[in-house]
């Protein structure tokens, strides 16, 4: 009957349509421009001449501590223990009590600002793997809470160690008292490293992203992009300043484009307005159970 045809033509083109819409929050424009923040003031976001005390005190101590003898023995000790068995939200909920030394954007609690970063990249419509990504990306943190050494070794701009310090980190004159400034080969340009050896190949400044990036590679689902976004979100010499191109391969070119692709959504969603996390949890729970295993090894 033309009745039966046409519901019938109907839901054949509803399904597709949303087989689609589907395909396109998995795998959609996660490169287009951010529109979030078109109207936002971007000149007040990481003024580092304005900084507090707070902020500067924390560099000086990162740049001086941050030497390849320390990265080498991060790494060491990363793989010969696990820290906590707990699923995504459980680790949102206990990195709620850290307040970042190092950002002179703000203030807030950590839960909030991972689903300020996930709210301004749902609201530009973007695939529900760049959300998550938003969700976690500074889970890392935890590194504060499992026994750093301070915060030196948790947050801030990572950098390179194992070459000579880039003149575009923030308050460069601080890594005079690292005692890699005056070595005769970690002070040379390429110190440690080949031409073009890719990123994968050096040591950035252990913190959280890198952290993170090593929990997260072989117990997620995420796509190579988001693992990028995680890995060198704090990296701002490399994908703000364009430092450090010279130990880039064609692989980082990829990862350069989606690292600036997410920094407008962990920048400057932090002047955006507090989030219900209960209210948010259950959107966001079911994305993580798309991306994550219930439980995860840390």
């Amino acid at each position: 009957m033309p009745t039966a045809v046409t519901y019938n033509a109907g839901r054949a083109l509803d399904d597709t349509s949303d087989a689609i819409d589907h395909v396109n929050v998995l795998k959609g424009k996660w490169n287009e421009e951010s529109t979030f923040d078109q109207e936002k003031d971007k000149t007040q976001f990481r003024d580092y001449d304005a900084a507090c005390d707070r902020v500067k005190n924390f560099y000086r101590e990162q740049h001086e501590k941050q030497t390849v003898e320390f990265n080498i023995k991060a790494r060491v000790d990363f793989n010969s223990k696990k820290r906590a068995r707990m699923g995504i939200w459980e680790a949102m909920e206990m990195l709620n009590t850290l307040v970042d030394e190092s950002d002179p954007d703000t203030d807030l609690s950590q839960i909030e600002h991972l689903l300020q970063t996930a709210e301004a990249i749902r609201r530009d419509g973007k695939p529900e793997w760049m959300q998550v990504t938003g969700l976690v990306h500074d889970l890392g943190k935890l590194l504060s809470i499992f026994g750093s050494q301070g915060q030196w070794d948790v947050v801030g701009d990572t950098f390179v160690v194992g070459c000579k310090f880039s003149e575009k980190n923030i308050y460069p004159h601080t890594f005079e008292g690292n005692p890699d400034f005056k070595d005769a080969v970690y002070s040379s340009e390429y110190g440690i490293y080949e031409p073009q050896c890719g990123l994968d190949n050096v040591m950035l400044s252990w913190g959280h992203d890198e952290y993170l990036y090593h929990v997260l590679k072989d117990q997620s689902t995420l796509p190579e992009e988001a693992l990028a976004m995680i890995r060198y979100h704090s990296f701002y010499p490399w994908h703000r300043e364009g430092a450090y191109t010279h130990l880039m391969n064609e692989k980082d070119q990829k990862y350069l484009e989606a690292v600036q692709a997410f920094n407008p959504y962990d920048l400057y969603s932090k002047s955006d307005g507090s989030c219900d996390p209960a209210k948010l949890r259950p959107y966001y729970e079911g994305l993580i159970a798309k991306f994550f295993p219930p439980v995860l090894d840390w």
